[in-house]
C-alpha cells in the first residue's frame, strides 16, 4: 500500500472513530437524569387506576415544567424499610439515579417492627444512595392516634432524625392535608389506609416542596 493510500485509510478510520465516539457521547448526554422512588403501596398506586398516583403525577409535572427528569417507580405494595434496603443497591446499579425518594416505614409500624430497625434501615438506604452519587428525599409518615402518643411521636421523629443526620431533604408527612381532614373518610379507600385518587395531587405537593430545590 502506498504512503498516500495508507494515510487516506488511517484518516478515514480516525474520522469514523471520532464520529462514533461523538455520536455515543451525544446519545449519553441526551439521557435525562433519573429520579427513583422506592416506596410502598402509597406510591405503588394501590387501588388506583394506572397514572392516578402521586408518582405518575410527578412525572407529568416535571414534563409540564420542562424539567428533564425521568421518574422510575420502584415501589412495592406491602414493602418495609428492610425490603427497600435489600433491593435498593440493584436499583442504584440499574438506573444510576440523580435523586432517590424513599417512601417507606408505614408498614414497619403496622407490623409492630422495632423503631430502631426502621431508623437503621432508613439510615443505611440514605447513605447507600448518597455514596452512589444521588441526592435523597426522605418521605415521613405518621401513625393513627390509637398507637399511643409516645409511639406516634417517636415514629414520626425518626424520619426527621435520619434526614438531619444524613443531610437529606425531608417531607415531614406524606399525607399532610389528607389524613387530618374533618372529612377524612371521604378521602380514603374503604380500608382507611390508602388514599383515593383525589388525594394524590395533595401528596405530590407535599413531596414537591422538598424535591424542587434538588432539581
Amino acid at each position: 500500500m502506498s504512503g498516500l493510500r495508507r494515510r487516506a485509510v488511517v484518516a478515514h478510520f480516525s474520522l469514523g472513530v471520532i464520529a462514533s465516539w461523538t455520536s455515543g457521547s451525544a446519545a449519553a448526554a441526551a439521557e435525562p437524569p433519573v429520579i427513583v422512588v422506592v416506596g410502598d403501596s402509597l406510591s405503588a398506586e394501590y387501588g388506583l387506576k394506572a397514572g392516578d398516583g402521586w408518582v405518575a403525577l410527578l412525572q407529568a409535572r416535571l414534563t409540564e415544567q420542562k424539567k428533564p427528569y425521568r421518574v422510575v417507580n420502584a415501589s412495592i405494595s406491602g414493602d418495609t424499610t428492610a425490603g427497600g434496603r435489600s433491593r435498593l443497591p440493584a436499583a442504584l446499579r440499574t438506573h444510576k439515579p440523580a435523586i432517590v425518594i424513599i417512601e417507606l416505614g408505614g408498614n414497619d409500624a403496622l407490623r409492630g417492627l422495632p423503631l430502631a430497625s426502621t431508623r437503621d434501615n432508613l439510615t443505611t438506604m440514605t447513605r447507600t444512595a448518597q455514596e452512589a452519587g444521588a441526592k435523597v428525599v426522605i418521605v415521613g409518615m405518621q401513625v393513627p392516634p390509637n398507637y399511643g402518643s409516645a409511639y406516634g411521636k417517636e415514629f414520626a421523629g425518626l424520619f426527621e432524625q435520619v434526614a438531619k443526620d444524613r443531610h437529606a431533604a425531608l417531607v415531614p408527612f406524606l399525607l399532610k392535608g389528607v389524613a387530618e381532614r374533618a372529612d377524612m373518610a371521604d378521602w380514603f379507600q374503604p380500608d382507611r389506609i390508602h388514599p383515593l385518587a383525589k388525594a394524590h395531587p395533595l401528596m405530590l405537593d407535599n413531596v414537591w416542596a422538598a424535591l424542587r430545590p434538588l432539581l
